[in-house]
């Protein structure tokens, strides 16, 4: 539950404030309220139906049977892990039990599927009606989120493959990355004026919604093993240690080619760092967890101040 509402923060209020102040003041309003809707339109589609779509019965290989997660009955007993499934004999399998009631997992795994759609939403930032929003965001829920989440957190195919996920890097950061560049291509680019100068309406509530989403990232990745326990230790340390040195690596190429440091960079390589070190924070060393900072704060460094502006795809 701690871990729940640290997620939860990253959102409401984390990504609400970074989205109205890191864009222009005319789509400050409409950014906030889109990941203000987002999270309360998620939490009623997850308990209606999702939930169990993502981590229930198996429908399809890659698809759970939907049903509401809301009856006492279910929700009060104790929570099942299906990625968890394990051959105890030949012909004998055991799942993991925790100690905490099913309604903690529904909560749990709603977060993260809120924040999904949040992530998603910043690639259609100053893009998309809000009206179009609000038919958008249960439709992609039901339809893609569930699928990716059944496939390797609910037992289904990519799970059987062996694939792991420690705790979103393919569910989550994969799944929304590819989905905002997609909604981003079809909705169409920003007008010319305003893809030219893109400056923050206000830098501290940038620095504020910035600071919610990095603290609230240890219960992110701290409570992938759903205890804790070593795992989750490590995970924390992890996530903190990636962040901080993608950060500086981000601020220092900055300061080395453009002579300056930006904050907006220094915002842009700390989420790059959460970002890269979720899918392996409680499988990595700390030592790992410094290497793959330095990649996320220079990858996508390149990619964003360098490459973009030579492709005329990636302006738009």
């Amino acid at each position: 539950m701690t871990a729940s509402t640290l997620v939860g923060i990253q959102s409401m209020p984390g990504l609400v404030i970074l989205y109205a102040s890191i864009v222009k003041k005319k789509w400050a309003v409409n950014s906030a309220f889109m990941a203000l809707y987002a999270f309360a339109a998620v939490l009623i589609c997850w308990v209606l139906v999702c939930y169990r779509m993502a981590f229930g019965d198996e429908l399809l290989p890659f698809w759970g049977k939907g049903a509401p997660a809301l009856g006492q009955k279910y929700l009060v007993i104790r929570a099942r892990v299906p990625e968890s499934r394990h051959r105890v004999t030949t012909d004998r399998y055991e799942t993991t039990v925790p100690f905490f009631p099913m309604a903690s997992l529904v909560y749990f795994q709603f977060t993260f599927a809120a924040i999904t759609l949040i992530l998603l939403a910043g690639s259609v930032l100053g893009r998309m009606n809000i009206k179009a929003w609000m038919a958008f965001v249960p439709l992609w829920l039901i339809f893609s989120y569930t699928v990716g989440a059944f496939s390797l957190w609910g037992g289904g195919f990519l799970y059987h493959w062996g694939v792991i996920d420690y705790s979103g890097g393919y569910v989550i950061h994969l799944s929304s990355g590819i989905a905002g560049l997609t909604a981003a291509y079809w909705v169409g680019p920003r007008l010319k004026c305003d893809r030219e100068r893109f400056p923050p309406n206000n830098v501290l509530l940038m620095l504020a919604g910035a600071g919610l989403l990095w603290m609230g990232w240890s219960g992110f990745n701290g409570g992938a093993p759903y205890a804790a326990n070593i795992d989750s230790s490590i995970a924390v340390l992890n996530t903190n240690v990636c962040a901080a040195t993608s950060l500086l690596v981000w601020t220092s190429l900055d300061v080395v080619f453009f002579g300056k440091p930006s904050v907006i960079g220094a915002v842009q390589g700390m989420m790059t760092g959460l970002v890269c070190i979720t899918p392996g924070a409680g499988l990595v060393q700390p030592w790992a967890a410094i290497v793959m900072g330095m990649l996320s704060g220079s990858i996508p460094w390149v990619s964003m101040m360098i490459l973009h502006k030579k492709c005329s795809w990636l302006q738009q």
